[in-house]
């Protein structure tokens, strides 16, 4: 037989005190248990759980570029709040409060501390209550001498049972601690769930908001537009332009108007999303109108750091949930090894029994026991090794997770702040090309009121004048989509546990 990677400490003889017979556990008893107990030592090696070992390692956060002393801004648990815009908050709320999505998470976190809890019940004294009653005839040609051999009796039982598990070797301790490991797990995914629903809230906002503002765009295009057919129509009878230059003006306005029909029904649908995300119905969110400029978010004022920091990583939800898995995973491990190693119970039973129901209750038919059960896995065929062996993969599996989430997270914040450095710079250029652009406009207009230049030139001015107030309005909106992915990235205001799991602090 293979000897275990590692042999418990000797067990010590438990000393005996005298009592009662019934009420305390024989002499002989104990004797056997420290006996049997010495005897599990030397035969302990006969299932072995050597050369089965998890092979991934965590990421340390350097080296995925996190730094260990910047600091970045800390984001309010209830950073809508901090818009000014009460349809928006409301709207955020509504959505953390009602969503289905966001509930089953929740279903999960009380499943996964009911299962701790079961897990914990297992560790304490079970006790039960057997009562049975059961009409028999017994065999005349077996052990049964007669009057009883060849008669039909009525047999009874009353028993009281308890079992006491020691768990010398921690197996129902890694089960509990995997157990509350998952449940604690359940409980940040939660909140990850919870950021994720209320940015995605946050980013249908800020598209409508940009639709409207396009609307809005698009309507004083059309004015200018009828304004200038009116004019065109005025030249035209004073014989100053032609049919050519009529037909050009009559032609922009219904291509404005269908350009209006487009922004309408984007809108209808970017309520329908907001009201799905905010269990409503499709029609609830009708009404919606968002003003640009209304919301304001706290990443407008926020100093984008020059570096991520380590600490970034116990920010998020799904980082620290990711943690806990790889804790419920170790403890798994640790449970399937411990069962490589005796599973020693202490039992004891009182209660009557008797042929005849009439003579239960007397005083002769009561009987008790006690006394140890040990077992040891000798030969399993390998089931032992092959649940480690799966244990040990998930371990190695729920740490890749942690890494894949680590260099998700870092991505992810990375990406928003050189989003936001970029975004500012185009934001500059573009104020500066728009004024240019209107300027240019209102000259072309004057001029062609003067009979100074042709139609075309005006169309050609303004077409750059729309070109750049739509530009502005996306520019705003992705600003305000990368603020949303920054406040995410950074942790969205989570704070985790105090007995969150520790980073890794080496690379692999």
């Amino acid at each position: 037989m293979t000897m275990p990677d590692h042999l418990p400490e000797p067990l010590q003889p438990i000393p005996t005190q005298p009592a009662s017979p019934r009420a305390a556990v024989p002499a002989w008893a104990m004797l056997a248990l420290a006996l049997a107990s010495s005897a599990v030592l030397t035969l302990g090696g006969c299932a072995s759980s050597a050369g089965i070992a998890p092979g991934a390692a965590m990421l340390a956060p350097a080296a995925v570029g996190l730094a260990t002393s910047d600091k970045v801004p800390v984001i309010a648990a209830d950073w809508w709040r901090a818009s000014g815009d009460a349809q928006f908050s409301a709207l955020i709320e509504r959505a953390l409060a009602g969503n289905p999505g966001l509930r089953g998470a929740q279903t999960r976190v009380e499943r996964a501390q009911a299962l701790a809890a079961q897990v914990q019940a297992d560790e304490g004294l079970q006790v039960n209550a057997v009562a049975d009653l059961t009409r028999q005839r017994f065999s005349a040609t077996s052990i049964y001498p007669p009057p009883l051999g060849g008669s039909i009796r009525t047999l009874a039982n009353a028993q009281v049972g308890a079992g006491w598990e020691f768990d010398f070797f921690g197996r129902n301790r890694a089960a509990l601690a995997a157990a509350l490991g998952a449940g604690r797990a359940a409980e940040a995914e939660v909140q990850a769930a919870r950021q994720v629903l209320a940015s995605n809230v946050a980013r249908s906002y800020g598209q409508l908001a940009r639709l409207f503002e396009q609307r809005a765009i698009a309507e004083r295009a059309l004015q200018q537009r009828e304004e200038l057919l009116g004019l065109i129509r005025q030249r035209v009878q004073a014989g100053l332009d032609t049919t050519v230059e009529l037909r050009q003006g009559e032609g922009a306005v219904p291509e404005t108007r269908q350009q209006i029909e487009q922004l309408d029904e984007q809108i209808t649908l970017t309520r329908h999303a907001l009201a799905a995300l905010t269990a409503q119905p499709p029609q609830a969110l009708d009404s919606l109108v968002v003003a640009p400029g209304s919301a304001r978010l706290p990443g407008d004022a926020m100093t984008l750091p020059t570096s991520l920091p380590a600490d970034l990583l116990g920010r998020r939800a799904d980082i620290t949930a990711a943690r806990w898995r790889i804790e419920a995973a170790g403890s798994e491990v640790a449970s399937a090894k411990a069962a490589f190693y005796p599973n020693i119970n202490l039992t004891a039973f009182a209660g009557l029994a008797s042929i005849g129901l009439d003579k239960l209750i007397n005083a002769g038919s009561e009987q008790y026991g006690a006394g140890p059960a040990i077992r040891l896995p000798i030969f399993d065929a390998g089931r032992l090794r092959a649940r480690l062996r799966g244990k040990t993969a998930d371990l190695d599996a729920a740490i890749e997770s942690y890494n894949a989430a680590v260099l998700d997270a870092v991505h992810e914040a990375a990406d928003p702040i050189g989003s936001l450095r970029a975004i500012g710079l185009q934001q500059r250029e573009q104020a500066q090309a728009q004024a240019a652009a209107e300027s240019a406009y209102d000259l072309a207009t004057q001029r062609y009121r003067a009979g100074l230049s042709t139609f075309l030139v005006v169309l050609n001015t303004e077409a750059g004048v729309l070109n750049q107030r739509r530009l502005a309005a996306d520019l705003k909106a992705r600003a305000w989509d990368a603020q949303i992915a920054l406040i995410r990235a950074l942790g969205g205001g989570y704070a985790g546990p105090a007995d969150a799991p520790a980073l890794a602090l080496t690379a692999r």
